[in-house]
């Protein structure tokens, strides 16, 4: 097995890589991000598009990242009332990251697991 030493280290300084865990390293929040870079979406959709979240983990996950600043939630004064979930400018910094995980996941990919 080949390894990779690197000349700098990984992070600027201790506990930058668990603080982002911290934030993003919870089940489902990776997708949950993953859905919100096409656009608002409210409840209902985004349980839609992670098959088996349940809506208290839903709900927990969006007000963990509305509470980091990752997301933001707009509500429509309608009837009956209405709810956005968007991502912030620093939710919107976590897109290249995401990105690279998904670079990473298809090349390693594996059908047969």
């Amino acid at each position: 097995m080949k390894t990779t030493t690197l000349s700098q280290p990984l992070e600027p300084r201790i506990g930058c890589i668990a603080s982002a865990m911290e934030i993003i390293g919870s089940k489902w929040t990776a997708l949950l991000l993953r859905d919100l870079t096409t656009g608002p979406k409210r409840f209902g959709e985004l349980e839609k598009s992670l098959k088996g979240i349940s809506p208290r983990t839903l709900s927990q996950r969006l007000d963990d990242l509305e509470e980091h600043g990752i997301v933001t939630k707009q509500m429509f004064a309608e009837a009956p009332p209405r709810c956005e979930y968007s991502l912030t400018k620093k939710g919107e910094d976590l897109v290249p990251i995401l990105k690279q995980m998904a670079v990473w996941g298809e090349k390693y990919y594996d059908t047969s697991v």
